[in-house]
C-alpha cells in the first residue's frame, strides 16, 4: 500500500446555506489522501498507479457544482475517486475559509473517508 498525498489545494466555490455564500463564494482549502494498490509501481510507469492530476481534476470539477453543506461536496468526490481502480481508500479534508458566521474564526473544516 501507498499514500498519495494532495495537500493544501486552494480552490473557489459556492457552497453554503446562506444567501450570500451562493452569490459572493468562498475560498476552500482541500486535502486529499488516497491508499493506493502498488503492485506493479516499481516498474517506473504512469499507468501502474494514479496520476495526480486526474485527481485534481476531480476536485476541481465537483467544486464547480454548487452545494449546501460541505459533507455532500466531500461525498460527491469520494465517489467518484473512488471508481479509480487501485484506489482502496480515501480521506478527504474540506475547509471553507472565513466562513460567515459571527465570530472570529479563521476556517471551519470537514473530513470524509471510505474505504473499499
Amino acid at each position: 500500500m501507498a499514500i498519495i498525498i494532495l495537500d493544501n489545494i486552494k480552490l473557489f466555490g459556492h457552497h453554503g446555506c446562506l444567501p450570500e455564500e451562493k452569490l459572493v463564494g468562498s475560498n476552500f482549502s482541500i486535502k486529499l489522501e488516497v491508499k493506493i494498490d502498488i503492485n506493479n509501481v516499481f516498474n517506473d510507469d504512469i499507468y501502474e498507479t494514479v496520476d495526480y492530476v486526474s485527481l485534481y481534476n476531480i476536485i476541481k470539477e465537483e467544486m464547480k457544482i454548487p452545494s449546501k453543506i460541505i459533507e455532500s461536496l466531500a461525498k460527491r468526490i469520494i465517489d467518484r475517486i473512488n471508481k479509480i481502480k487501485k484506489i482502496k481508500h480515501t480521506k478527504i479534508k474540506i475547509c471553507k475559509e472565513n466562513p460567515p458566521i459571527n465570530g472570529k474564526i479563521d476556517k471551519f473544516c470537514i473530513i470524509m473517508e471510505k474505504k473499499i
